[in-house]
């Protein structure tokens, strides 16, 4: 049990030497690791105040700050309530500094794609804004409101999609919804009442998608993605007026949709009189290349956009928008107001104030670093353990996909790691017929943090190097 020190900021003996040519917030991290790992900083002991450390060593409180928070990002360090910043439980002590190299005791470890840090959601804006609202909130505001939600988060919606994803869009033109299950949900059934029968889905493609046009009493048909993103030519092949696809950042490919494709699919759009709905579940986080704006803004009367807060803060709020062509728009806000009088009023109220706030943008800065350093922990791991692998998806969110060698058995290699407590995700999910393609590992690091990346590619290291041959 580690000793819990009261009072005044503890002190640690940490050295910097500003003459290793070594940048010092990488010395400092390095410094923190190794007195972690050795057991001179013991699980649940508290640090020094960003503030008090700064001062000991002679560097700013933000390059303190910002090894608090990659230290954090990689399970190392946790913070509590009240700024306290801790050792993280379950870090074991080792003279060595390497990472462990088994499934941690206790629990397996998950490579589940599309789940965030839930851990680093960001409670005290949250509350924050919360009260904001609370306090600014009018009878309007707790009563029933319109269909289409809080017209303040509606404005601020608007002015961050045009900013952030290049959206050509009003706050008359956005839905506020509960995520992006009810944003494409009340969609398809406005589509259906207005003549679609067929949707197009990709494949391979999120898994439930197909699920989600059945329900709405349509039906779905399988378009193939290829290295360019949804191949059009085989689009124009189907009876379908409406396409839902992931043009930012494919699910679960990772590719991005090549301009070229981009015109074919306005052209086909066009000539169909068809409306694209647009996905955009994880576009806040991009690394090697540019943000990539949104199909919406080059087409919209023909894209109905929709994104949540669900990846960037967490699914369990229950928010998210829709932005949809103004002929479109009116229909998909009474359906919205018949299926449930609107999503909650001061949530949305506390959205709007946290995003204008600039603590929204701030959170999202922080997790883009987080992400980045799992991101390359994965790549380091798999480059260790798996250098024969191809890697794939990483410009943006927070998967990859590792392509198997050809013949090798995606069941059987995912059911042997299950063994081991650690869960693979193979593509055949995706697919929408099954084991159809060539076989590959999705590998989710957003709910990991770097220590349980390590030891769970360290964990199947012989079986993605094997990579398990098909028999008979």
């Amino acid at each position: 049990m580690a000793v819990q020190w009261s009072g005044l900021s503890p002190e640690i003996l940490l050295a910097l030497d500003r003459g290793a040519g070594v940048r010092l917030g990488a010395q400092l991290q390095e410094a923190l690791r190794s007195a972690i790992r050795s057991g001179r900083l013991q699980s649940g002991e508290r640090l020094p105040s960003s503030r008090k450390l700064a001062a000991d060593l002679g560097v700013s409180r933000g390059l303190v700050q910002g090894s608090y928070e990659q230290l954090a990002s990689e399970g190392y360090l946790t913070a509590t309530g009240g700024g306290t910043t801790r050792v993280a439980p379950g870090v074991r002590r080792s003279a060595a500094t390497q990472a462990p190299v088994g499934p941690p005791a206790g629990g397996g470890i998950d490579f589940a794609p599309g789940r965030p840090d839930l851990r680093t959601f960001p409670m005290r804006d949250w509350l924050w804004a919360c009260g904001e609202a609370a306090r600014t909130a009018s009878r309007q505001d707790i009563g029933y409101g319109a269909g289409a939600g809080s017209p303040r988060l509606r404005a601020v919606l608007a002015s961050y999609a045009q900013r952030v994803r290049a959206a050509s869009t009003s706050a008359e033109d956005i839905v506020v919804c509960g995520g992006f299950t009810q944003g494409v949900a009340l969609t398809l059934r406005v589509l259906k009442q207005r003549g679609t029968s067929t949707v197009a889905v990709e494949d391979p493609g999120h898994a439930e998608m197909t699920a989600h046009v059945r329900r709405a009493g349509l039906d779905p048909v399988p378009v193939n993605v290829d290295a360019d993103g949804l191949v059009v030519d085989q689009l124009r092949g189907t009876r379908a007026t409406a396409v839902i696809l992931t043009p930012a950042h494919q699910t679960p490919t990772g590719v991005v949709l090549a301009p070229a494709r981009r015109q074919e699919l306005l052209r086909w759009a066009d000539e169909r009189d068809a409306v694209m709905i647009e996905d955009d579940y994880d576009s806040e986080f991009r690394y090697d290349r540019r943000p990539v704006g949104a199909l919406q803004g080059l087409a919209p009367d023909r894209v109905v956009l929709i994104g949540s807060v669900s990846k960037s803060l967490g699914p369990g709020l229950r928010l998210g928008w829709v932005l949809a062509p103004p002929r479109l728009a009116r229909a998909i806000a009474d359906e919205k107001y018949h299926s449930d009088h609107g999503s909650p009023g001061l949530d949305q109220l506390a959205l709007a104030r946290l995003i204008e706030s600039g603590r929204y943008d701030a959170h999202l800065r922080r997790m883009r670093r987080a992400y980045a350093a799992k991101r390359v922990a994965l790549t380091e791991a798999l480059g260790q353990h798996a250098p024969h692998l191809r890697l794939t998806g990483l410009d943006a969110g927070f998967h990859a996909v590792a392509t198997l060698p050809d013949g090798a058995d995606e069941e059987a290699i995912t059911t042997a790691a299950a063994r081991r407590g650690i869960v693979l995700h193979g593509m055949g999910r995706y697919r929408v017929h099954g084991a159809n393609g060539p076989p590959a590992i999705v590998f989710g690091f957003g709910d990991l943090n770097t220590l349980a990346i390590t030891a769970g590619i360290a964990g199947v290291a012989d079986l993605l190097a094997k990579g398990q041959r098909r028999t008979g």
